[in-house]
């Protein structure tokens, strides 16, 4: 009875540290995935296209942009504040059509 009973004692701490592991490793996976998503570098307001800044005027007139962040594939994040005082994250691209991200 008891190697039966420290062989469930050895199993169980064995499936514990695995599961450890998995979710470490899968931590490291989701950190990265975000990292590269959200590859975003600052830009002046002023060198942004003016396609861009049209778009916003036409979709949400009134609304300033804050800040503004651009990626290597020249995809713009936009904090936007809206005329009534919401502040939102917006994206386009350099043509200044509206992107989902």
């Amino acid at each position: 009875m008891k190697k039966v009973l420290l062989v469930a004692a050895l199993a169980f701490g064995t499936l514990t540290v695995s599961a450890q592991e998995e979710a470490t490793e899968a931590v490291a996976t989701t950190t990265e995935v975000v990292e590269a998503q959200d590859a975003f570098a600052e830009v002046a307001l002023e060198e942004l296209p003016e396609a861009i800044t049209a778009a916003l005027e036409a979709a949400h007139p009134g609304a300033t942009i804050s800040k503004a962040y651009v990626n290597e594939a020249a995809q713009y994040k936009l904090d936007v504040t809206k005329e009534d005082g919401e502040a939102v994250e917006l994206y386009a691209d350099a043509e200044g059509n509206w992107i989902e991200m």
